[in-house]
């Protein structure tokens, strides 16, 4: 009985947690040839529950679709600045 009734409150607690996917254009207005968005590119993919990334130079953006359990804008934004190419959410 008392393993029925675990595995309940682990398999409620568990649905109550899901993450939410979300996606978030940033300004990049650093990148100043076109190899930078490899740089930039490469940078946000290392970070954690990053699912895609797709990055233009010519708009100086990148639209990134992330899991909000694992990441966030300020850790996105850390990465670009990090690779040396500060970034901003676009208003």
């Amino acid at each position: 009985m008392k393993k029925l009734f675990l595995t309940a409150i682990l398999t409620v607690g568990a649905a109550t947690v899901q993450a939410s996917p979300q996606t978030v254009t940033l300004d990049v207005p650093g990148m100043t040839c076109a190899a930078c968005p490899i740089t930039v590119k490469t940078a946000i993919s290392k970070v954690a529950g990053v699912s895609k990334v797709d990055v233009s130079y010519e708009k100086r953006q990148a639209v990134v679709t992330f899991d909000d359990a694992k990441a966030s804008v300020q850790k996105l934004t850390q990465a670009t600045e990090n690779a040396g190419y500060p970034s901003s959410v676009k208003r």
